[in-house]
């Protein structure tokens, strides 16, 4: 089995939800869109997705809806997104990426009310599929639940875990690793500190969580792989 993952920076992989799907007898493939933290430009083409089984979207420090920025790449990969779900293809968006998939299914995005970063539980429809957390945010847009999707969960942000057909966007990142949230911090750590976080503290919250949740996550990618993807 063949997974493509979409990038839009250096620190935007997989990370531990790549590591389940390898144990899962994924092979992972990246397309990286942006080199860097202040890349908003790309004339990249996507690649061809005939001989994948998978695609998964990555999050990034854009908005979707930011069109004077990433308006070169960003229309392109929505319509990526909406024909491999045309084609009754499994696409999993994280973060960014389940607002790329909402909007690729008719949703909308939007700036949310405030930011929403840190370690915070969510209410969930189907606990034993996607746990209450906590979940690692790091956000401050929000997507609506586009027409004939399942909203698994949700907080006072909005939306954080939909289905439809064989695709799961989550607006929380289950892929999080202390070592990935380091690097995140380095890069943008004044940004965060502007918003009102302790970075040292997040930091150390993050290292507290980690062993709890990333079983949390693989379990959440064993759902998905058996009862939403590949059923």
């Amino acid at each position: 089995m063949r997974a493509l993952v979409i990038e839009h920076g250096l620190d935007g992989g997989a990370e531990g939800i790549g590591t389940r799907l390898e144990a899962r007898g994924f092979t992972l493939r990246s397309f990286r869109i942006l080199d860097g933290m202040e890349d908003s430009h790309s004339d990249r083409d996507f690649p061809d997705l005939s001989n994948e089984d998978l695609l998964v979207v990555m999050g990034s420090v854009h908005s979707v809806y930011d069109a004077a920025r990433i308006g070169s790449w960003i229309d392109r990969e929505i319509a990526m997104v909406a024909e491999t779900v045309d084609a009754d293809r499994p696409v999993l968006g994280i973060c960014f990426g389940g607002q790329v998939l909402s909007a690729a299914l008719g949703g909308t995005v939007e700036a949310g009310d405030n930011p929403e970063i840190g370690w915070h539980t969510i209410d969930s429809n189907q606990p034993d599929c996607v746990p209450g957390g906590p979940w690692f945010q790091w956000h401050y847009d929000r997507f609506t639940l586009p027409d004939g999707a399942l909203e698994l969960a949700r907080n006072n942000h909005g939306v954080q875990a939909f289905r439809f057909g064989r695709s799961l966007g989550t607006q929380f990142h289950p892929e999080v690793t202390p070592t990935l949230v380091g690097r995140w911090l380095d890069q943008l750590g004044a940004e965060v500190t502007e918003k009102g976080v302790d970075a040292e503290a997040l930091m150390a919250e993050t290292r507290k969580q980690h062993p709890a949740a990333r079983p949390r996550a693989d379990r959440l990618v064993d759902w998905f792989l058996d009862e939403v993807a590949f059923p």
